[in-house]
């Protein structure tokens, strides 16, 4: 199914009140929210779902016994999971920082943990760098801003780095 830029930005705007609900709920602990990078106007497909799996895997793995309350949607729009924990804002960062940076398919997840006001916590706050592209050695913000590879470019590595993942399974 394709997605449109109209059903993207509600698809967002239903996240961010996900979040609201969940940090009202748990007012003192720390939300993680979890999404597939999947560039293009498909966000749910067979790629994106091996992606979804190994990220919740990952980041329940990494959240172990620290876990509070669990929610997910898959979505049209793409998978969503929700993660409540006891860890502080900043150890979270770390880890999800090191599944981003050292997973497999860390850079086709997107792992954000909110502050009490619902902005992500940066990156940099807990020493780590900003993401690189798919394709080269620039920030992956950079690249996405100049459009500097082709939509094809981009889903042929995705499907590379996926490909190459489940093959190790």
């Amino acid at each position: 199914m394709e997605i449109t830029l109209d059903k993207l930005l509600a698809s967002r705007d239903r996240r961010v009140e996900m979040q609201h609900k969940l940090r009202e709920k748990h007012p003192n602990l720390t939300l993680v929210c979890l999404t597939v990078i999947m560039p293009g106007n498909i966000k749910r497909n067979l790629s994106s779902l091996i992606v979804s799996q190994a990220a919740i895997n990952a980041l329940l793995g990494s959240l172990e016994g620290n876990i509070v309350d669990v929610v997910t949607r898959d979505l049209p729009t793409g998978y969503e999971a929700y993660v409540v924990t006891s860890l502080s804002r900043q150890d979270a960062k770390l880890l999800a920082c090191k599944i981003e940076d050292t997973h497999e398919l860390g850079r086709l997840m997107d792992i954000d943990v909110l502050d009490a006001d619902g902005i992500p916590v940066k990156r940099e706050s807990v020493g780590s760098q900003p993401r690189k592209c798919l394709m080269c050695d620039n920030e992956a913000r950079y690249c996405m801003r100049n459009r500097t590879h082709t939509p094809q470019e981009l889903n042929a590595k995705i499907q590379e780095m996926i490909d190459a993942y489940v093959q190790q399974l």
